[in-house]
């Protein structure tokens, strides 16, 4: 059996809302399906529900959108018990810079200067409907919602966002780094433990 994912996540990110598609002759209806799912996969994959879909639906290519979160622990005090799913960065971040400089980056742009495959052929323009930055102490939450993402888009772009924010570079900067179509104009790639594929949409 053939199993279609919405997309791939990088290794040692983590998926709430990823879904999945396969084509199954069986006659059990979905929710002893969602059962024997439950009963034989491994921990650490949780099936949250189980439908039935149209014959052609496919995971992957009749997704509409999805929203990523990355998460970042602002604070010189520890992140014990959460440290695997929070990138630690304690120093002080100008929160308002960092939201003009997101500001430039909504809407439909090339994002080649936020991929990290050189060698991609396929078109690099993509649209981003939302970029939201939210704080609650020491949590510091970035939301990105899209048409699709490149490979490492989106910790590219929190890596160039959180750079602005600690000073290393001003937000009008941004329309540059896109124009510049080269990956070495934008800021590093933030670790892979805070990223979170939250949602994925579909007609």
């Amino acid at each position: 059996m053939e199993v279609s994912g919405s997309g791939r996540t990088d290794a040692g990110a983590h998926a709430i809302g990823q879904c999945a598609s396969f084509h199954c002759q069986s006659t059990l209806p979905c929710s002893e399906i969602l059962s024997q799912l439950r009963m034989h996969l491994p921990e650490d994959i949780g099936v949250l529900s189980c439908e039935e879909a149209p014959p052609r639906f496919h995971a992957r290519l009749n997704a509409t959108a999805k929203t990523y979160e990355y998460r970042v622990w602002n604070s010189p005090e520890p992140c014990v018990f959460q440290r695997k799913y929070w990138y630690r960065l304690p120093v002080p971040l100008n929160l308002e810079a960092m939201e003009a400089a997101a500001a430039h980056l909504v809407g439909q742009h090339d994002f080649r200067s936020f991929c990290s495959n050189k060698k991609m052929k396929k078109s690099t323009v993509r649209t981003i409907y939302s970029l939201d930055i939210a704080t609650m102490g020491p949590e510091l939450r970035f939301a990105l919602r899209g048409d699709g993402f490149l490979y490492n888009m989106v910790r590219i772009l929190v890596g160039t966002l959180l750079e602005v924010g600690m000073g290393r570079r001003s937000p009008a900067e941004i329309p540059g780094i896109l124009e510049a179509r080269n990956r070495e104009t934008a800021g590093y790639t933030v670790p892979a433990h805070g990223l979170f594929l939250m949602e994925v949409e579909y007609p």
